[in-house]
């Protein structure tokens, strides 16, 4: 089949490069010219394992291509993608639709017969209905079935997500349209991945009902990681035995500093906006918005009480990992935004390293010292605080970190060592949700 995917950020070339993978023509389009420029030439935007092997290996078979004028494409296409940004709106907290409405004005001017033009972005309720009227309002005799087609990608985990899906939600009642999505998601068919056909809207609530319920779940699991530190209980293991409850289940329960990224502030703001205006209010969602917000806030308290909770002014701080979940550049709403700048303003120096984020880094935080290792970060440093658990920061060389510290104290986020093994190795560590040594 053929298929335009307007929009080359992380769900559109992601997705695009996987249903080249799967055998369609795909052509993936883009108003900026220099990314287009860079994604010819080999080049990946954004990191995201495996990622560059797909594109070049489409590429090389001509299955592939980049493009920044959407007129061919979209003329030929039988399904044409929607995968631009809905940044949260100035002000209210709403999803910006701007990028979105434009693509579907576009799009309607250059069909050419039956079309499915699918909305891969994640929108409110409702916001196939508006691409719907725009499409009759551009071109009354365009033949257009407007569809959602939600993406549920981990950053990281992409290309699994995307070939070995938990389930592909189709919001569509047009049968035509069906056959389509059917005949694109076909080599799914292999793994038996549940297709779930529902209303437009339905899709395109289920979507933000499911980030919205990880976003509640990890802070359901952070506010129990606070109790325990208060009742002298251990996070991991509480979480381990509601876990094994299969009405539970085991993921989204690492307690830690807060969820960050591209998704789960965003959606969960505009979910609440949306219940709002309908007059049924999601008040759960309201107060996780609330208490993830405060949590980030409060970690640089964590390192002071490591520093027998004294004054950071003349302190050095070592921090590991800045982007907001490991294997990915994406330092949208990290929470190394909220800890670094809380302990400049306590009055401390701070040192950091990220294997893949400083580019993005750099352009966030100032005043920080980037270095180019983790053990240039622990030289000198008065406590070593972990932020985001990339590989590297969970096999550290701990006696040689020890040597070069100032002081042998560490503040893990992510719980990545056990207590009883850093005390015996004569570190002051401090970790979330257990007692600290």
């Amino acid at each position: 089949m053929h298929v335009a995917m307007i929009g080359t950020g992380y769900v559109g070339l992601v997705s695009g490069a996987c249903f080249a993978d799967f055998g369609h023509i795909v052509t993936c389009i883009d108003k900026d010219a220099a990314k287009i420029e860079r994604l010819k030439a080999g080049g990946i935007p954004i990191y995201e394992p495996g990622l560059d092997r797909i594109v070049a290996r489409n590429v090389e078979a001509g299955r592939l291509f980049f493009a920044t004028d959407a007129a061919a494409a979209v003329t030929a296409a039988e399904a044409v993608f929607i995968a631009v940004g809905t940044p949260s709106r100035r002000g209210d907290g709403h999803a910006d639709l701007s990028y979105v409405h434009a693509a579907a004005a576009e799009v309607a001017e250059l069909v050419d017969g039956f079309t499915v033009l699918v909305t891969k972005s994640t929108v409110p309720v409702g916001t196939g209905d508006e691409i719907e009227a725009i499409v009759r309002r551009v071109r009354p005799d365009a033949d257009v079935a407007v569809v959602s087609n939600p993406e549920f990608l981990r950053e990281g985990a992409a290309i699994e997500d995307f070939k070995r899906p938990d389930r592909v939600v189709v919001g569509t009642q047009d049968p035509r349209a069906q056959a389509v999505m059917r005949e694109l998601y076909r080599p799914l068919y292999l793994n038996e991945t549940p297709i779930l056909f529902t209303s437009r809207r339905t899709s395109e609530l289920t979507k933000y009902a499911a980030n919205a319920f990880l976003a509640m779940k990890i802070t359901f699991i952070n506010e129990i990681a606070e109790l325990c530190e208060a009742v002298d209980a251990d996070v991991q293991q509480v979480a381990r035995g509601i876990g094994l409850d299969n009405r539970i289940g085991a993921k989204f329960l690492h307690a830690g500093p807060g969820y960050g990224g591209s998704c789960f502030p965003k959606d969960t703001l505009a979910l609440v906006r949306t219940a709002r205006d309908a007059g049924a209010p999601v008040e759960l969602i309201e107060t996780t918005i609330r208490v993830n917000d405060a949590r980030k806030k409060a970690m640089a308290e964590k390192v002071k009480a490591a520093l027998d909770g004294g004054d950071l002014r003349g302190r050095v701080i070592g921090v590991l990992g800045l982007t907001f979940k490991p294997n990915t550049d994406d330092m949208r709403d990290a929470p190394s935004l909220d800890i670094v700048p809380a302990l400049q303003a306590a009055g401390a120096t701070v040192q950091a390293f990220d294997p893949e984020g400083l580019h993005e880094a750099r352009q966030l935080l100032r005043d920080v010292d980037f270095k180019e290792d983790p053990y240039g970060v622990a030289e000198g440093a008065d406590a070593l605080v972990i932020i985001t658990e990339w590989d590297q920061f969970r096999a550290l060389d701990l006696d040689r970190i020890k040597l070069i510290m100032k002081r042998p104290v560490m503040v893990d986020l992510r719980n990545i060592y056990k207590p009883e093994d850093m005390r015996a190795r004569g570190f002051a560590y401090a970790s979330v949700g257990r007692a600290s040594v």
